[in-house]
């Protein structure tokens, strides 16, 4: 299990709390991005394409922690950017910790030894690093367009790991991704005591220099079935068990794109993390003023028709879990007994699939043979 007890419990009781009070649309989880600027230039990111008077600006602790008790919601996110960067971030975390909000603080990790040696942070159970790791060390290196990342990554995590700080890793993952190099990451992320692995296909920011190895639909189902089917007891996922179904194409959500709203020196960005449609000034006016219906795989919105990523659908299987008897014991079942997802003609197509190589789409068979049955879309 990825998730600590008292997390999911403080999840639970909030989501059913909103739902006995009747409310369709509330936030799970805050994505705030206390500033733009990074010491990476991913090729995958849009955020450090904005020019430089936009970068160097930055939301106060006070904007931060103001926003993260407007919405309520019990945890909060912190990407960026790079959050490291913001000289008052330590303020800004002790003071989400100080509420209670189960705080998820992202970074590339380039900075994270220096900063636990100048003991910038103390663990908590409301404090977790989430430290953006893509791939093994080539695979890493290259998506982040620098090498020698991986090293001084896996150092940070190392670093925090022993100071007894909760530690998850975040990948996202590309068309050409090399499904058994992903599961020897895998591996080798569990090994040095992480917490648990959160996983998302990529979205084509607008902004992003790479506009080419953005997964579709069908072959992010495809990849990730590669991916999680026959997976190893050992493996622990800081996600929703229902979320992982999702992108295995075991089960189909409707996007819920108020569920993990962001809230950046523009204000609150309509409608998600990764559209930008306008702002809102409070997060009333976000919900009451957003068009929900052109977002999501349900409209005709075609910057919607192949995004499957984590801020949009996994609060959609969190609110599906806590919809009633069938979402609950759905959970069970793939938190307790489904967690092998046994696919004999995955592992035989895994066995065909080439060693991929960095930036090059491998020739992986994204269609599993025709032999096994493809899984069923449950709602």
């Amino acid at each position: 299990m990825g998730v600590p007890i008292s997390q999911m419990w403080t999840v639970a009781s909030y989501v059913i709390s909103q739902k006995l009070k009747g409310r369709k649309q509330y936030p799970l989880v805050l994505m705030l991005e206390p500033l733009f600027r990074c010491n990476l230039a991913c090729a995958g990111c849009g955020k450090i394409q904005y020019p430089a008077h936009i970068l160097k600006k930055q939301l106060t602790p006070d904007q931060c922690v103001n926003a993260a008790l407007e919405c309520g919601a019990p945890m909060v996110s912190i990407p960026g950017g790079e959050p490291l960067l913001h000289p008052q971030i330590k303020e800004i975390v002790e003071r989400l910790v100080a509420h209670k909000k189960y705080v998820y603080l992202c970074t590339n990790a380039l900075l994270l030894k220096q900063k636990l040696d100048e003991g910038l942070f103390r663990p908590s159970k409301y404090l977790t690093f989430s430290v953006h790791m893509d791939g093994e060390q080539e695979h890493h290196d290259f998506a982040v367009c620098r090498e020698g990342t991986y090293e001084t990554a896996i150092a940070g995590i190392k670093e925090a790991v022993k100071r007894g700080f909760r530690v998850t890793t975040n990948t996202t993952l590309f068309d050409g991704a090399d499904p058994n190099s992903v599961r020897s990451f895998f591996d080798d992320m569990m090994a040095l005591g992480v917490e648990g692995l959160m996983l998302s296909p990529g979205y084509s920011y607008d902004k992003a220099p790479d506009q080419t190895h953005f997964l579709p639909r069908d072959k992010t189902r495809n990849l990730f079935r590669l991916i999680l089917s026959n997976r190893k007891s050992n493996w622990k996922f800081n996600l929703s068990p229902l979320f992982l179904e999702y992108l295995m194409g075991k089960r189909d959500f409707a996007c819920t794109p108020w569920g993990m709203p962001t809230y950046n020196i523009f204000g609150w960005q309509k409608p998600c993390y990764l559209l930008q449609d306008g702002y809102a000034d409070s997060f009333k006016e976000l919900l009451e003023t957003t068009n929900w219906a052109n977002y999501g795989t349900g409209s005709d919105n075609p910057r919607c028709a192949n995004c499957m990523v984590h801020s949009g659908y996994e609060a959609s299987a969190v609110d599906y879990t806590f919809s009633g008897l069938k979402g609950l014991l759905a959970t069970a079942k793939a938190q307790i007994f489904g967690g092998s997802y046994a696919d004999p003609a995955a592992a035989e197509t895994l066995k065909r699939v080439p060693k991929g190589h960095p930036g090059k789409p491998s020739v992986v068979p994204l269609t599993i043979s025709s032999k096994s049955r493809e899984p069923e879309l449950v709602a």
